[in-house]
């Protein structure tokens, strides 16, 4: 699918759903949400957080709710695209635009709202946030108390970028000379991908 700037640009790539979601469009901007275009789709957001999104597929279109999971769906509407992945995120499915009952959505749209202002979300968790350190620099670190204590003053995010470099490497003689390699960065207090990151 082609990149698109507007909503009328995505709508019109769903020529076949383009009045139904014009329709939930509608529904949707009738509320205080603040349309844009983000991941190339329609967002609806409340002080710059995401409430609702748009999307169109083949063979249905509907409504993402971010924070889904907190809806009360007293009409038993929000299916979980993917089980045991998705925690928050619930969509609002249609195949035609004979199944959208205006008043039943902006139902669930102004509770979507509602449950945002009161900060009703599942915050992201970070996964591993515990550094697994390979044995390999883990020895090193043991006899050098000086880059021990540089590494140890960096993020863990900067620390794990040095770990994940070094478990990339297959060969025992790599991952050394790459201790070799990282060892002055290290001690400078720079992360492996600084040079990367504002360019």
């Amino acid at each position: 699918m082609k990149k698109v700037s507007t909503v009328e640009a995505y709508i019109a790539n769903h020529e076949h759903f383009s009045e139904a979601l014009y329709k939930l469009r509608d529904i949707i901007n009738s509320t205080e949400l603040q349309e844009s275009i983000k991941w190339n789709a329609p967002v609806y957001s409340l002080e710059g957080k995401n409430v609702i999104g748009l999307g169109a597929f083949k063979q249905h279109f509907g409504i993402w709710f971010f924070n889904g999971v907190f809806l009360k769906d007293s009409k038993n509407l929000l299916v979980n695209a993917q089980e045991n992945k998705t925690k928050a995120l619930r969509q609002m499915r249609f195949n035609s635009i004979d199944e959208v009952d205006e008043a039943i959505v902006l139902s669930y749209v102004q509770e979507a709202i509602e449950n945002q202002k009161l900060g009703k979300e599942i915050k992201p968790t970070r996964k591993g946030t515990k550094v697994s350190v390979p044995k390999e620099l883990s020895s090193v670190l043991k006899d050098n108390s000086k880059l021990k204590a540089s590494f140890d003053q960096l993020t863990p995010g900067k620390q794990r970028e040095y770990c994940n470099y070094i478990n990339d490497a297959k060969r025992a003689a790599t991952k050394l000379s790459r201790i070799e390699k990282i060892t002055p960065m290290i001690l400078k207090g720079v992360g492996l991908n600084d040079m990367y990151k504002n360019c």
